[in-house]
């Protein structure tokens, strides 16, 4: 049985740490560690270095995150769970970096990393949604992308934190919010951190974790990523494997990395990306990898001559003007570092057909149940074995799920739904219609290299045609609430997509830590 391990194993702290988090930024930067300067915004890059020099050892990093998840969680909330495999696991790195040819071992090894809570891992960590209804299920082996991090030599540091069931039990649900860890909170406004993948994003914005691993299946890493000014990789659907990810859509789920650099989230996604026998989408998308991976498209002059489309239905900011300003200046900024922009472009009828379409729900609903009966089966052993075991769950444990708040809607319908009918499939022609009709004609008629949007207000468009997207941080709006520029492109347009938000990122360097200040 997995151990069990709640937010509660966390020290409690009095009302008094939310005027003292204030100073732990500063004091999280005084840590000196054998020259070692901080854990504060420090890279992967940063870290290799720093092993190479002899300044630090994969243990006293762990450490010095678990103190730092010790200090901030019980605010934030962006961690479920700390792995107490943990420093064991940076023993071992430290061991093979003794013993190990120089050049030998990937970006990743002996780098802490956070894990979405709907990620399976086959140890003491446990996996489960946020909900209590997995707590103490045990998964049949890890998730294949779990499987690529640890042939990495990347540390498991623990489970993030996420929006329940990531975001597909209760539309009355908040963000971030999960009845296993309670309410996670964007640490730049101590408001809502969007979702699902929040605690993954809330993490590495304060610095809990080095890098963290999301999920997408419509805006669940590029919405967090944007509200806490951090950098996410919605990949191409299929390229990174989702077998062992508690699912919504084998069609629209994406896994991917969200970090606080464009290149952190790059070495990630170099690990990640790649066949899975576990998961036949990734044998046919594994086409679209660059012979020598991802990092080699780190370009800081990656805007120059990339063809951008900006849709202005996009940039309407009602009546805030600086982050309208904003975005005007970065998009002056993709002109002088070489972009084409291509202006005042449309997408045809695309709020009528594409946000206000049933079209998505309705295919999810069904994609739903089946995916998720399917992998409930095939745990070890778990408290529930379908769906109609779940809603019985929440049912009898209706104040521990926090069901007379929230509900579970999106569980009763998808539970009313019976495979694939006449409205199932006419739902997916009519978003297979919305998809060819729309972004593609719009990307290969005006031979864009990205479409540019302000936020994550284009992910379902990226959603419904499983296309990649990256978010770069971007700014602050008249609330103080960060965004993030995207860039979306065609299925396997990574290598460029990268380049692209590579050379914004060089060129604006907006990302700056929270100060936990309200």
């Amino acid at each position: 049985m997995a151990t069990k391990y709640s937010p509660l194993s966390f020290p409690v702290f009095s009302s008094l740490l939310l005027i003292l988090l204030a100073t732990i930024s500063s004091r999280a930067e005084a840590i000196k560690v054998h020259g070692f300067s901080s854990i504060k915004e420090a890279t992967v890059h940063d870290i290799q270095l720093a092993f190479k020099q002899n300044q630090l050892t994969s243990r006293k990093l762990v450490e010095l995150y678990l103190k730092q998840i010790t200090r901030l969680n019980p605010v934030l909330k962006g961690v479920l769970e700390v792995n107490p495999d943990a420093l064991y696991q940076a023993d071992k790195a430290d061991h093979e970096r003794k013993f190990k040819a120089p050049g030998s071992l990937s970006a990743l090894h002996g780098i802490p990393i956070l894990l979405k809570d709907n990620i399976a891992t086959k140890d003491k960590l446990n996996t489960t949604a946020g909900s209590y209804a997995l707590l103490g299920s045990v998964v049949p082996r890890d998730a294949g992308v779990v499987t690529k991090l640890r042939k990495a030599g990347a540390i498991i540091l623990g489970k993030a934190s996420l929006s329940e069931w990531s975001y597909w039990r209760s539309n009355a649900a908040p963000s971030g919010w999960n009845a296993r860890g309670g309410q996670g909170k964007n640490p730049y406004t101590l408001g809502y951190p969007g979702g699902s993948s929040s605690g993954s994003a809330i993490s590495v914005a304060a610095n809990m974790a080095a890098v963290s691993i999301g999920t997408e299946t419509d805006g669940s890493i590029l919405s967090p990523s944007s509200k806490n000014l951090v950098v996410g990789i919605k990949p191409t659907v299929g390229l990174t494997s989702r077998a062992g990810v508690i699912p919504i859509s084998q069609r629209q789920d994406s896994v991917g990395p969200i970090c606080r650099t464009v290149a952190d989230a790059v070495y990630v996604l170099d690990a990640i990306a790649g066949i899975d026998h576990n998961d036949n989408a990734t044998i046919q998308t594994s086409r679209y990898i660059p012979k020598g991976g991802y990092a080699q498209f780190l370009n800081s002059d990656g805007l120059r001559g990339k063809r951008l489309g900006i849709v202005r239905a996009f940039y309407n900011f009602g009546n805030d003007t600086i982050i309208s300003r904003t975005v005007e200046q970065h998009l002056k900024t993709l002109r002088q570092r070489g972009a084409i922009l291509v202006d005042n472009l449309e997408i045809a009828n695309i709020f009528r057909d594409v946000y206000s379409s049933s079209s998505e729900d309705t295919a999810l609903s069904a994609e739903f149940k089946k995916y998720i009966n399917a992998y409930l089966k095939e745990l070890v052993s778990s408290p529930v074995r379908s769906l109609t075991d779940l809603i019985a769950f929440n049912k009898k444990n209706s104040k521990l799920e926090r069901l007379d708040t929230y509900g579970q809607d999106l569980f009763i319908t998808a539970e009313a739904t019976n495979g694939f009918g006449n409205a199932e499939k006419a739902a997916l022609k009519n978003l297979a219609k919305l998809t060819r009709e729309g972004f593609v004609t719009l990307m290969t008629k005006n031979k864009l290299d990205a479409l540019v949007t302000p936020r994550s207000d284009v992910s379902p468009i990226l959603a419904i045609g499983g296309f990649p997207g990256v978010i770069v941080p971007a700014g602050f709006d008249s609330h103080k609430v960060p965004f993030g520029l995207c860039f979306g492109g065609l299925k396997g347009s990574e290598p460029k997509l990268i380049e692209i938000a590579y050379g914004f990122e060089q060129a604006t360097k907006i990302r700056k830590p929270p100060t936990f200040k309200t």
